[in-house]
């Protein structure tokens, strides 16, 4: 069989620590994203850049940036919606007060910002934890919200309250507003992702990632043994944050164009993040893509199949979808906690075995 490490030997502590131990799962990575960067260009657009790219990479940051709180911290977050409008107004404010500022550099910041808030908000998780921190972290998602429409700075004074992305330019190219080409916006957001994404992983591998899990399991164990809990829980929310903020910042200015706050970062918006990553898979970063793609792509199937092609009507089919989410995250939460992630663990383990039984 192809798929085996027999032969795949280790003769550097480097390659014993590698991210993708067998050859196979190397190649097949660098192939997708070889397709992804210098193939799916040329292909892309505008309903796949507006319907399925944008959307899936988008979350797929935030995504990845609760799965580091929750799946990798076990601290419980209901505030992502207002995590991501802090990331969406800073990038706001400093495209409008900057207007030279280099995008890459108002995402960056925008995610600084974010995970700045997110420290703030993270302190009472020193004392309180489980349900009582979920209600304290939900408390933040209404009042950053209530922040955003009430003080009128954020918007800039304008009158209905909203706010709108200027186009800005990445190496002379628009990369927001309405002139963007579908090609530059989709590598500009694609590119952010792969990059966090590789240090996410790098992240929960080292030394910072085993405290976040240490404190995830028994954290008054963890303490005993030496991890420091206001270390490993300010860090984690400070990291989860910046993800998120980056997250808003790519909603916002790439993907929405123009975005009020009620709306686009709601209550829906962190409970949308949390059905993510418990279907994706809870402490995985490949279950936070698979998750956030398969919450994404699947009402857009639904609409294509089944107001498209059968038509029926489209709150029947919104009400159905709504149905489906929910049986999938019991299923999950009772049949498999590890979500679709683990299901492909086991597949590959299976596939390693293969002819012998497991």
């Amino acid at each position: 069989m192809f798929y085996r490490e027999s032969g795949d030997f280790k003769a550097s502590y480097n390659k014993d620590q590698q991210i993708f131990a067998i050859a196979l799962d190397r190649w097949f990575v660098i192939l997708f994203c070889a397709f992804a960067f210098l193939v799916v260009p040329f292909l892309i657009n505008d309903y796949w850049e507006k319907s399925v790219l944008l959307p899936v990479l988008v979350w797929s940051m935030a995504a990845l940036g609760l799965n580091i709180l929750v799946g990798y911290c076990g601290q419980l977050s209901l505030g992502t919606g207002g995590f991501m409008a802090v990331g969406a107004y800073a990038s706001y404010k400093l495209t409008t007060a900057f207007p030279e500022l280099n995008m890459f550099l108002v995402v960056l910041l925008s995610g600084g910002i974010t995970a700045f808030v997110g420290i703030l908000f993270g302190l009472p998780s020193l004392r309180i934890k489980g349900f009582y921190l979920a209600v304290a972290t939900l408390a933040s998602q209404f009042f950053l919200v209530w922040l955003f429409n009430k003080v009128p700075w954020f918007y800039n004074y304008s009158a209905s309250g909203m706010i709108s992305s200027p186009e800005r330019f990445v190496f002379g190219i628009a990369i927001t507003g309405p002139n963007s080409p579908p090609w530059a916006t989709y590598l500009f957001c694609l590119t952010i992702v792969v990059v966090f994404a590789l240090i996410a992983k790098n992240l929960t591998r080292g030394r910072i990632g085993r405290s976040w899990m240490a404190i995830r399991d028994m954290d008054i164990a963890a303490e005993i043994i030496g991890v420091p809990p206001l270390n490993a829980k300010l860090s984690a929310f400070a990291v989860s944050s910046f993800y998120i903020g980056v997250a808003g910042a790519l909603f916002f200015s790439v993907y929405l164009g123009a975005a009020e706050p009620t709306e686009a970062f709601g209550i829906d918006k962190s409970f949308l993040v949390l059905f993510m990553i418990i279907i994706g898979g809870l402490g995985s970063i490949f279950g936070s893509f698979i998750g956030a793609a398969f919450m994404t792509l699947m009402p857009v199937l639904f609409k294509n199949i089944m107001v498209g092609g059968l038509g029926w009507p489209t709150d029947l089919v919104a009400h159905l979808i709504l149905i489906l989410i929910g049986g999938l995250i019991m299923f999950f939460l009772i049949v498999e906690p590890h979500g679709l992630a683990q299901l492909w663990r086991i597949a590959k383990e299976k596939l390693r075995l293969w002819p012998f039984p497991h």
